[in-house]
């Protein structure tokens, strides 16, 4: 599917060397809009990841805290965007365990702070659009049935999703108060090339090309709805030109996997890549359970399919065996980020699902 037949934009990205935002910048320069990535670089920001786009004309990045209200109105004035595509968050639950601070700086009052210079063009007569970019996680569990939709009550478990629910109540309060042009989204687990490796997919295609345990939560029986980055790059681009002000879209890949299927999917991969170390599944290794583990998410897109035409182009099957190669192909970008990712506060099992 294509992107939006839209004019050249000028759009500034939040958080755009990670690893979502990163996907989301380089659809947009190849697409020809005019792009400002904004980016702290904290552990999860990296620069390698828009190493396609660093020399590309109409790509600027600046290095910024989104908690900083001096340093987003100077990017703001720089950038002169029309749309900004929010997405600078912490994301890793159980880094907001062991430390939530962090996440509520960031994720509450760093997108006060987006949303507030947003309203200040806005009321210097710029047009300007937000679209604030969330997480399946604010609904907290599903049962064995059931989706969630733009209208399921919130009700998160970790102090990471508390964070972005209270960024979400902000973006929606700041249009309906203030009358800013925002939309929202919130999207299912997302995979793809560089993902950062304290998560579950690169987690284990890495400890497994190591030889090391492949741990997983509890008995690797929680479900996630996975969506492939580029995908979810698409569903952003999308809504943020097309979605409906003051809207809610859902977007998910509707690819429900238990944590043990992806593991076992990723070991089969590599089985076919790396036959000399098969079977790689010997590796798993079940861990305590993380506190407040969700049991399962899952997204109903059909507001996103129906309304505005997007659609997942990545099967899962295809997905993870195509980041496997990626993986394989790319110790480049991985490789410096192994040690820090080893030496991540937080709990020391990582599984993230």
């Amino acid at each position: 599917m294509s992107a939006p037949d839209t004019e050249v934009d000028r759009i500034l990205v939040t958080g755009g060397a990670g690893f979502i935002g990163s996907a989301v910048v380089r659809h947009l320069v190849g697409e020809g809009h005019e792009v400002t990535t904004f980016d702290a670089l904290t552990y999860a920001g990296n620069l390698a990841s828009l190493r396609a786009v660093a020399d590309a004309p109409n790509h600027r990045f600046v290095k910024g805290d989104i908690r900083d209200a001096a340093a987003l109105e100077t990017a703001f004035a720089d950038a002169r965007p029309t749309r900004v595509l929010h997405l600078a968050a912490e994301s890793h639950v159980d880094r907001s365990i062991d430390g939530p601070d962090d996440f509520i700086t960031t994720n509450v009052l760093g997108t006060l702070r987006v949303l507030e210079a947003a309203r200040a063009r806005r009321d210097a007569g710029h047009e300007i659009r937000v679209l604030h970019v969330s997480t399946d996680e604010v609904y907290g569990s599903l049962g064995e049935e059931g989706l969630f939709t733009e209208d399921t009550p919130y009700d998160p478990s970790s102090p990471y999703s508390a964070s972005k629910a209270g960024s979400d109540h902000l973006a929606r309060a700041w249009a309906r108060t203030y009358g800013l042009d925002v939309v929202t989204s919130n999207c299912s687990n997302n995979y793809g090339p560089y993902h950062y490796p304290e998560k579950l997919i690169p987690l284990t295609i890495l400890n497994a090309l190591e030889g090391r345990p492949l741990p997983i939560y509890g008995d690797g029986s929680n479900v996630r709805d996975w969506l492939h980055v580029e995908d979810h790059a698409r569903a952003l681009d999308l809504i943020s030109a097309r979605g409906q002000a003051g809207r809610t879209y859902n977007v998910g890949g509707r690819n429900e996997r238990t944590n043990l299927q992806v593991v076992r999917a990723i070991c089969a991969a590599l089985d076919r890549h790396r036959p000399d170390a098969a079977p790689h599944d010997r590796l798993i290794t079940f861990v305590t359970d993380r506190p407040g583990h969700d049991a399962r998410y899952a997204i109903d897109a059909t507001r996103l399919e129906d309304e505005l035409g997007w659609r997942a182009v990545h099967d899962f099957d295809s997905g993870i065996e195509a980041t496997v190669a990626w993986y394989l192909d790319n110790d480049w970008w991985w490789g410096p980020l192994r040690d820090a990712a080893a030496e991540r506060r937080g709990l020391k099992a990582e599984a993230r699902g």
